[in-house]
């Protein structure tokens, strides 16, 4: 026989009280997405697309500002009380520190007995003997120009005492405290923007390459414009294919950086002084609030003991400096 049981007599079980850990693995799966994209960004920049518009170019100009993307996650990961967003943030701040953080160690070391400078002066430098008179009082030995104009007597007028000997083609110029020689353009633009001398140091001959690439122009339809630039760069990699000297020095600016792909066919074949024994990012561009480095100073066949940017003059961009070692070189 079977007992029917009244509805209203059956006491319901208590509902279950959700586990108070749940919410905090649940939450946040946006914040984790975007944690994730930023380390993917880190990782594989070359991944994105350069077309249209180069934007993988721009990505990689300024790479390393990926990681600002981190702190904003963490407060709203902390904010919408999220352990899930908390633990895929580790991820980005990883993978940052394996790509960038030997870059903020102090990497300088005495030793080099060739300082070179190179810096954009900009055409439009309102006070153009006080940033060469700054530059004479650098200490340097070879200082190399870019963007010259209708102010080079001033510059071949207030460096002429401690620099003896120079040569200017078009927008750049070289100026040595030893003798140089077999000074010509290197053809990667329309108008002379790069030259190639011999600098006859006290240690031996030293290629030394002075280029200014083609500007990046930023427009609604065309996106980050570098083709320019990178075809300046295809072209001075070729002539340092053909350089026969073994020492080899690369200064200018290169209106990218070393993290842009599109100039590896130049930035691989050379090292960075920087990179090599700098400290910190080095950042030179724009003077005011320096967002990247496109000034560079670039080695084959030479030592870089130190790197280092130098205070700021009239122009939009900070000098960058390098003492290298020659002695003991090829």
């Amino acid at each position: 026989m079977t007992t029917l049981l009244d509805p209203s007599t059956v006491t319901p079980a208590p509902p279950r009280r959700p586990d108070r850990y749940d919410g905090i693995w649940r939450r946040g799966r946006i914040i984790a997405l975007l944690a994730a994209l930023a380390a993917v960004t880190m990782l594989g920049p070359s991944l994105i697309p350069d077309r249209p518009g180069h934007l993988g170019s721009l990505v990689q100009t300024f790479l390393p500002w990926t990681g600002l993307a981190v702190p904003p996650l963490l407060v709203c990961a902390v904010v919408r009380r999220s352990a899930t967003a908390a633990v895929a943030l580790l991820l980005p701040a990883i993978v940052w520190c394996s790509l960038f953080g030997g870059r903020c160690t102090d990497k300088r070391a005495a030793g080099g007995d060739l300082t070179v400078v190179t810096h954009n002066v900009n055409e439009h430098n309102p006070h153009p003997a006080r940033t060469a008179r700054a530059l004479a009082a650098s200490g340097a030995d070879v200082v190399a120009l870019e963007e010259l104009g209708d102010d080079t007597p001033v510059y071949e007028r207030e460096l002429a005492a401690g620099f003896p000997y120079h040569s200017v083609h078009g927008t750049v110029g070289l100026w040595s405290r030893y003798p140089v020689a077999d000074a010509r353009t290197v053809d990667i633009a329309p108008w002379p923007r790069a030259l190639r001398a011999t600098v006859r140091t006290p240690d031996g001959p030293v290629a030394v390459y002075v280029a200014h690439l083609s500007s990046v122009r930023f427009g609604v339809t065309s996106g980050f414009g570098t083709d320019a630039r990178d075809a300046g760069a295809r072209r001075l990699a070729a002539a340092l294919g053909a350089e026969p000297l073994a020492r080899t020095l690369v200064v200018g600016d290169f209106n990218g950086t070393t993290d842009d792909d599109a100039l590896s066919v130049l930035t691989s074949r050379l090292r960075s002084a920087q990179d090599v024994a700098g400290k910190g990012f080095g950042l030179s561009w724009p003077a005011s609030f320096p967002l990247a480095r496109i000034d560079h100073i670039l080695v084959r066949g030479l030592e870089p003991r130190s790197a280092w940017t130098l205070p700021a003059t009239d122009s939009d961009h900070l000098p960058v400096a390098a003492s290298l070692r020659l002695r003991g070189g090829p």
